[in-house]
């Protein structure tokens, strides 16, 4: 059951632009609340301790004006000791969406085209998103062929700079399972671990419902846990090419070496031989140029943008 000494349930925040009254807890960190002048829900976020809140407010004040496919800032709360953040409602998430029915091609596209424009931004002002997932992008819905009328990228909490000590020193950031290979192997990253992590989450909507192709076979908190991400992840996409040895530290790349030991060719799986009735042609085209095991090899979100795979319908 969540239970937070933070707020409870009736209490009254006042914002700049509003006041506001709780009424329902939905994360750890996360509640809903209603609008005093219109009856209408907003999201509040706020964290103890933690400066996930503040930089999320600090990234949508820079960004938010730039782009509709971002989950908005609508006001910040007054007089508390904790930054707290009230966001945009909107309906559903992705993850809830591709469960209860698979997206139609219509839906599948509007939904990444929206995702890219978001990147796109983000990256353009040297920004890392770090954790594009399925559950990250929040959508409104609609009776309609797409059924979603609006889909934005949110919980940029853990944006940073290409230039920041996490990414430079090879922070392991973000959730396992949609994380980059040099995420996972504490290398350096950048912009590009964005992409890979979008490449999974268009594999996972292609598919439906709760799949994922780098699920290890090990429970979350296993030791091996990114381990058996990172072998799912070589046994689909593999082997990293050798001139990863221009960018990985020598212990890396000896890490590298043994994985690739542990998948010889036979015991692979190359995406690219799944059948045409599991993915079309083109989608395992598009999926190709992003899955790159060395990030220098992936398109930008730009140069995604420009694909013909937008228009091959």
């Amino acid at each position: 059951m969540l239970s937070s000494a933070l707020f409870r349930t009736g209490q009254i925040l006042k914002g700049r632009a509003g006041a506001y009254t709780i009424t329902k807890q939905v994360q750890e960190t996360v509640w809903f609340v209603k609008t005093h002048r219109a009856q209408e829900t907003v999201v509040i976020k706020s964290v103890q301790g933690h400066p996930r809140v503040e930089n999320e407010r600090d990234v949508l004040k820079r960004l938010q004006h730039r782009t509709p496919f971002l989950r908005p800032l609508v006001d910040e709360i007054e007089d508390l000791s904790t930054t707290t953040i009230a966001l945009k409602y909107l309906q559903s998430d992705l993850l809830k969406e591709t469960v209860r029915q698979t997206l139609n091609r219509e839906e599948l596209k509007h939904v990444c085209r929206s995702i890219l424009e978001a990147l796109k931004v983000i990256h353009e002002q040297g920004l890392v998103h770090t954790d594009v997932k399925l559950d990250n992008v929040f959508v409104n819905l609609q009776e309609d062929i797409d059924r979603f009328s609006e889909v934005q990228l949110g919980d940029l909490g853990g944006c940073y700079s290409v230039t920041s000590d996490w990414a430079t020193s090879g922070t392991l950031v973000g959730t396992p399972m949609w994380s980059s290979p040099e995420v996972l192997m504490e290398m350096p990253w950048n912009t590009a671990a964005d992409i890979w992590s979008f490449g999974t989450l268009l594999i996972s909507l292609i598919y439906g419902g709760d799949f994922h192709l780098f699920r290890p076979n090990v429970d979350r908190d296993h030791e091996e846990y990114i381990l058996g991400v990172v072998m799912e992840q070589l046994r689909c996409f593999g082997p990293f090419p050798e001139k990863i040895h221009d960018i990985a530290s020598p212990e890396t790349f000896q890490s590298i070496i043994w994985l690739s030991q542990q998948l010889p060719a036979e015991k692979r799986t190359p995406f690219d031989l799944v059948t045409e009735r599991e993915v079309m042609k083109k989608d395992k085209d598009f999926i190709g140029k992003i899955m790159k095991l060395d990030w220098r090899d992936r398109p930008t979100a730009k140069e995604l943008l420009e694909d013909k795979w937008w228009h091959d319908e």
